[in-house]
């Protein structure tokens, strides 16, 4: 690469601004997990920004006016939280009072043949009117015995409710075998 190609490239970064650690201090628009909540001032290695953050629409860069408006708008972007928050509280309370029965195949020791997962308990929540992705189901691990298990379910980064799953055997076909 020529050193003028090179200044081109690196004119990108410098655009941007820079943070005490040499990250890119960014403003996040949302609640990002595991780096900081709505309104956070933060500073990302610039392939993160770049890449992720800024594309997705999760922050935009920390200009003084973006600041500025931020800081105006912080006790609306309060009660915005503290409503979802209440939403995501409400709807852990109802998962609570949930109790899922899921069908599986097992042997008369009560064995699965195979497991139940995530997809599993996402599909029966469904049938009860109940929608939640993949990843909000936190298994320490596929069930794979009859019984009943209590599942964390991940609704925010404050919010975790509990889950009451059954894990059932199929009914029998009327082929004459017993039914458990």
């Amino acid at each position: 690469m020529s050193k003028a190609a090179t200044r081109r490239a690196n004119s990108h970064f410098k655009r941007l601004p820079k943070g005490n650690n040499g990250g890119i201090q960014l403003l996040l628009i949302h609640n990002v997990e595991h780096l900081g909540k709505q309104g956070d001032l933060v500073e990302v290695k610039p392939g993160f920004a770049l890449n992720y953050l800024l594309p997705q629409g999760l922050a935009t860069i920390a200009t003084d006016h973006h600041k500025r408006m931020v800081e105006k708008h912080r006790e609306k972007l309060r009660e915005i939280e503290i409503q979802k928050l209440k939403s995501y509280q409400d709807q852990a309370d109802e998962l609570a009072k949930q109790s899922i029965p899921i069908e599986a195949n097992a042997n008369d020791e009560g064995h699965l043949y195979g497991s139940v997962g995530p997809h599993e308990i996402v599909d029966s929540l469904k049938s009860v009117g109940i929608h939640l992705a993949q990843d909000q189901i936190r298994l320490d691990g596929p069930l794979k015995e009859l019984g009943l298990y209590t599942v964390k379910v991940h609704l925010h980064s404050e919010v975790e409710a509990s889950l009451k799953v059954w894990v059932v055997p199929t009914v029998a076909s009327e082929t004459g075998e017993p039914g458990a």
